[in-house]
């Protein structure tokens, strides 16, 4: 399986950043809920919905690190009984991105991922076109503009 984005520069650098942590799921985002890449998700609405879900903890936490006077914070890690979710924040010539990713704990460990995360960050960086996108979404295009990144993210 590769990763499917909406911009081809993504590609390469998710793919080899799944492959070193051994990651079940992956999402490349603004911290918005846009999803610049996915992997390993089979449905649009799970993508969707991942993406909506991660944008709310990605805006609650950085919240309250406002609340507590820092900055936000660049990472968070959750850790369940089998899987981990690691969050992950970094800058890019389009604006700052967030990585969501869902990891197996018996094969990868947060230290692991977090390595291979400060790789990914830096891929994305140098990957990405400097300047930033400038064009404004309109409400009129909403639907449609949507319905085009789902077909590029599962490849209709």
């Amino acid at each position: 399986m590769t990763a499917r984005a909406v911009e081809p520069w993504a590609v390469a650098p998710v793919d080899a950043f799944v492959h070193e942590v051994q990651a079940r799921l992956v999402l490349v985002m603004t911290p918005a809920g846009q999803v610049l890449a996915q992997w390993g998700f089979a449905r649009a609405v799970d993508v969707m919905s991942a993406a909506a879900l991660a944008a709310g903890i990605v805006a609650s936490t950085g919240e309250i690190a406002r609340l507590l006077g820092q900055r936000p914070f660049a990472v968070l890690n959750h850790e369940g009984d089998r899987t981990g979710i690691f969050f992950g924040s970094f800058p890019t010539g389009r604006g700052p991105l967030v990585a969501l990713v869902v990891y197996p704990l018996d094969a990868s460990s947060v230290g692991i991922v977090q390595l291979f995360f400060e790789q990914l960050a830096a891929d994305l960086q140098e990957a990405s076109p400097k300047e930033p996108a400038t064009r404004q979404v309109l409400a009129a295009d909403f639907e449609r503009e949507l319905a085009d990144s789902l077909n590029a993210l599962f490849g209709r």
